[in-house]
C-alpha cells in the first residue's frame, strides 16, 4: 500500500462504506514499517479535524472475568441493535500468539450473527502481548470504524489491565459480572468499580443470587459514591431478559458524556503511551517528563489524531536532543 491507500480507506469510511471494514482491519493490524505512513494517513482521514466533529459512532466496551457471558450476551446485543436499525461492528480482543502475534480465542465464532448481514462485522483481534490489554491497533481500528458504523464495540478477555485500558478507549464501558462468584468483592478491592459506566449481572435468568449479586454491587457502587452508575440483570437465555434495558443505559450514558473530551484525553494519552513506547523512557525525559508531555499534547488542536500528536512529541524530543549538543 501507499498513504494513498490509507487515506481512500479513510474517505470510504467517511461515505459510510462498511464493506471496508475488513481492509481497515488488515490494514492497522499490518506491523511493518511499510504500512505505517497508510495508517497514520488512515487515522488523520476520520480525525475530528476531517469529520468536521468527533466520528458519529458509539464506541462501547465491553469486558469482565472469563466464563462471564460476553460473547452470549453479545450475541444478544448484536441482534437488539440490528433490529432497531443500527450498524454494528465487534473486536472481540484475543490473548496473543507469542509465535504468530495472533489471536488464539477466535471470539467471532462465539458470537452469533447472521454472516449474510453486511452491517455487521466481527473480527477477533489479538492483545499484543499484553495480557487482558488493548492492543494500538485495536484502538486504531475501533477510531476509524466509528466514523462509518453506529456502534463500535470492544470486546476484552476481561484478565490484567483490560478493565482500566478499555476505558482508555471507550466511550461508555460496560462490565460484565456473573453472580455468585464473588466478583463484587474483588472488583472492590481491586479498584475495577471506578471503571465501568454500566455494571452488568449476567444469568438474571438463576433468580434469588442474580438478584443478590445486583444489590451487591450497588452497595458496593454505593459505598464508593458512583451512585449513578447503573446496574442492570440481563439473561441472554431464551426468554431474553434486560437487554433493552441495558441498551438503553449505554445510550444513556453516551447522551450525558462530553464525548469530545473524552476523546480528546483518550488520544492524548494514547500519543503519549505510543511515543514512550517508541523512544523509551530517554524520549519522555527529553520532553520534560510525563506531565510536561501532556501539557504539550494539551496545547495541541483539539482535533488532532494520535499520529499527529505523537509528531508533536517526536518534534519537541528532536529540538531538545538538538540544543543540547550545541
Amino acid at each position: 500500500m501507499s498513504p494513498a491507500a490509507g487515506a481512500e480507506l479513510a474517505a470510504r469510511l467517511r461515505d459510510g462504506d462498511l464493506a471496508a471494514a475488513p481492509a481497515t482491519l488488515n490494514l492497522v493490524e499490518n506491523r511493518s514499517p511499510a504500512a505505517r505512513a497508510d495508517v497514520d494517513a488512515l487515522l488523520e482521514g476520520v480525525s475530528p479535524a476531517a469529520l468536521g466533529g468527533e466520528a458519529p459512532g458509539h464506541v462501547v466496551g465491553i469486558t469482565g472475568p472469563p466464563g462471564a457471558g460476553k460473547s452470549t450476551l453479545l450475541s444478544a446485543l448484536v441482534k437488539a441493535w440490528r433490529a432497531a436499525g443500527r450498524s454494528v461492528a465487534v473486536l472481540a480482543v484475543d490473548p496473543s500468539s507469542k509465535r504468530s502475534g495472533g489471536s488464539l480465542l477466535g471470539d467471532r465464532a462465539r458470537i452469533v450473527h447472521d454472516p449474510a448481514d453486511r452491517a455487521v462485522f466481527i473480527r477477533s483481534t489479538a492483545a499484543g502481548g499484553r495480557l487482558g490489554g488493548i492492543a494500538p491497533s485495536t484502538r486504531a481500528a475501533a477510531a476509524a470504524l466509528a466514523a462509518a458504523f453506529d456502534v463500535v464495540v470492544i470486546e476484552t478477555v476481561g484478565v490484567g489491565q483490560s478493565e482500566t485500558e478499555v476505558a482508555h478507549v471507550a466511550d461508555t464501558v460496560a462490565v460484565i459480572v456473573q453472580p455468585g462468584s464473588g466478583d463484587a468483592l474483588q472488583f472492590l478491592k481491586s479498584g475495577i468499580m471506578e471503571v465501568p459506566d454500566v455494571l452488568v449481572v449476567t444469568k438474571a435468568d438463576l433468580g434469588v443470587v442474580a438478584h443478590r449479586a445486583r444489590r451487591d454491587l450497588g452497595a458496593a457502587l454505593r459505598s464508593l459514591g458512583a451512585r449513578d452508575t447503573p446496574v442492570v440483570a440481563v439473561s441472554s437465555i431464551a426468554p431474553v431478559q434486560g437487554v433493552d434495558d441495558l441498551i438503553a443505559a449505554i445510550d444513556a450514558h453516551r447522551e450525558r458524556l462530553d464525548v469530545a473530551a473524552r476523546r480528546q484525553a483518550a488520544r492524548r494519552d494514547a500519543a503519549l503511551t505510543d511515543f514512550t513506547v517508541e523512544h523509551g523512557e530517554r524520549g519522555l525525559r527529553s520532553v520534560g517528563g510525563a506531565r510536561a508531555a501532556l501539557r504539550l499534547l494539551t496545547a495541541q488542536q483539539a482535533g488532532a489524531d494520535v499520529p499527529t500528536l505523537v509528531r508533536v512529541l517526536e518534534d519537541a524530543a528532536g529540538t531538545a536532543e538538538a540544543q543540547v549538543g550545541r
